[in-house]
């Protein structure tokens, strides 16, 4: 679209289509989550939807509570489907969860469907779900022992699910033949189905109130601007070269921190990032592949910029060198399932750190950074039916410039929630014994850390089998200019009424249990801004009344 085309159009039109969009994928987030069957769906939003340009997938918009690390995923596996499925016809919807094919781990299956108005193909509608199962050795698929991604689960290379708008019924029977608790995935794969239905139903309005070419002109201006607004923030930081650095606990299989080194450059309105200092690729599911490790550095720029909107243009004056040779650049067959959950929110840890440096006013202490999943799988004696329970939860967020980190914050990727205990103990047999604020978790400093929580599930009936895939256990999560680290994630297991805690820290798989056995989880909490020393009386004085430290903890803080 020409230049002179977007100058014509008026700020209202402007403002106006930007919402619109932003409503399709809204409702397309409604659909999605209000027609799934899985509670990590329907009640903690793990999934995204967006709009995705003609060409190259590039993002358009995104739903306001899809998950931002999708924000760049998406347009990787949107450009992947675009290469590889370049003949698609109205009423075609691709599946595809590889995630060497700009993917992140097996369980967030896409789903891609090009769009047409007035039979031309305009754009494509893509769409993300966490699945709690694919299959693989260990229920749930955040096998922490894994070697090779074929252990992991069910790899779906871009294939059709619906064909001219008819379901293609023998890669539903392949792909539920494969997995654990089809009756629950073939509903999670009709609500993917249907939020695509909406989207394109909602766009077609849109296109038909402003018309299609008014409406490209509003994308172009939108990405534009936006380039514009990021390109002068980072003109707010001084040019220089800033490090940051940052450690995995292990890779669950070899018992040894793993690295995460950021070089960025800063150039007047560019930045470049380079990974290429960080651990050579591991031997367990810790390795990332290239979507989920580039979204993570463009999700760190919206962190500290949040007033940028999202589209392709905030992306456009940040360069990120492809770490080959480094765990943060997965090939074939390396194993993947801790890539988003997990080894993102270490890479924006490590970016977090770097911009300290440059910008400490615009910075915080590390968050808790780890999604705390955790599978429980068996059958329920008194349904007989298996059953697979995923569930993660929040931890502390960084002390930062004006204030103390919030307590129980999600993730660093994500903006979804815990699910309610009420709805996990009406459909599993465990029970949540405690879950409460872990007091005194946050990190010291003259704006202290938020705290983590603590929470213990108990197996009320039948065997099960626990598994789990965090991080944080070794290295609370950094303080800065001062600042003391978070406490670290700990896990406790009693079996038969003795406790132990896994040699990982943070990481093991196919733990038994028996009814009355139970798991303990302490999250993290989040690092300390500023010298400790420098702490207002009165903020430890209201710490004390609220009971969040001990006597002498909090004469420390």
């Amino acid at each position: 679209m020409s230049t002179a085309m977007t100058a014509t159009i008026d700020p209202v039109t402007l403002t106006v289509i930007e919402k619109g969009l932003g409503q399709v994928c809204n409702e397309m987030d409604m659909v999605h989550e209000k027609t799934s069957f899985s509670p990590v769906i329907s009640e903690a939003y793990d999934r995204s939807n967006g709009i995705y340009g003609l060409e190259d997938g590039r993002l358009i918009a995104q739903g306001a509570l899809g998950l931002p690390i999708f924000v760049g995923v998406m347009q990787e596996t949107t450009r992947c489907v675009i290469e590889e499925c370049p003949n698609l016809g109205p009423g075609d919807i691709i599946i595809v969860n590889d995630p060497y094919r700009g993917g992140t781990h097996l369980m967030d299956v896409k789903m891609v469907q090009p769009f047409f108005y007035k039979g031309k193909r305009w754009c494509y509608l893509s769409n993300a779900g966490h699945w709690p199962d694919t299959g693989g050795m260990v229920p749930g698929g955040f096998s922490s022992t894994a070697t090779e991604i074929h252990q992991e689960g069910l790899r779906i290379p871009p294939v059709k699910i619906v064909d001219a708008g008819t379901m293609n019924e023998d890669m539903v029977k392949l792909i539920l033949a494969n997995i654990r608790i089809p009756d629950e995935r073939i509903g999670d794969i009709k609500a993917q189905i249907a939020a695509l239905n909406k989207g394109a139903e909602r766009l077609t309005a849109l296109l038909d109130r402003y018309g299609a070419e008014e409406v490209s002109a509003a994308i172009e201006e939108l990405q534009n601007r936006a380039e514009r607004m990021m390109r002068a923030k980072i003109r707010s930081i001084p040019d220089g070269i800033y490090k940051g650095l940052a450690y995995m606990d292990s890779d669950g299989v070899v018992n040894e921190p793993l690295e995460i080194h950021v070089d960025m450059t800063v150039r007047g309105d560019q930045v470049y990032v380079s990974l290429a200092r960080s651990s050579k690729p591991c031997a367990g599911p810790m390795n990332s592949v290239w979507a989920s490790t580039v979204s993570a550095v463009y999700l760190a720029f919206k962190h500290v910029f949040p007033e940028v909107p999202i589209n392709a243009g905030c992306f456009r004056p940040i360069t990120v060198e492809q770490p080959k040779g480094t765990f943060l650049f997965a090939e074939y067959p390396r194993p993947v399932a801790g890539c988003a959950a997990e080894v993102s929110q270490r890479v924006m840890e490590s970016m977090f750190t770097a911009l300290a440096h440059a910008v400490p006013q615009r910075l915080f202490g590390a968050p808790a950074g780890t999604s705390g999943n955790l599978n429980i799988s068996g059958v329920d004696p008194e349904t007989g039916h298996p059953y697979v329970m995923y569930y993660f939860s929040g931890g502390g967020y960084g002390g930062w410039w004006d204030g103390d980190g919030i307590s129980n914050g999600c993730s660093t990727i994500g903006i979804s929630k815990s699910q309610p205990v009420e709805i996990l103990e009406q459909r599993y047999p465990v029970r949540f014994e405690h879950y409460n604020l872990r007091e005194g978790s946050g990190g010291a400093g003259k704006h202290r850390g938020g705290f983590g929580v603590n929470y213990r599930i108990r197996l009320l009936r039948g065997t099960a089998k626990v598994s789990f895939l965090m991080d944080h256990g070794k290295f609370g999560p950094p303080g800065i200019l001062g600042g003391e680290p978070g406490a670290t994630n700990q896990i406790v297991i009693s079996q038969s009424g003795r406790e132990s805690t896994p040699e990982h820290a943070s990481k093991a798989d196919d733990i038994a249990l028996v009814a009355g056995d139970w798991i303990e989880v302490r999250t993290p909490g989040g690092g300390g801004y500023g010298d400790p020393s420098e702490r207002e009386e009165s903020d430890a004085d209201r710490d004390r009344r609220n009971g969040y430290f001990d006597t002498e903890a909090t004469r420390s803080a």
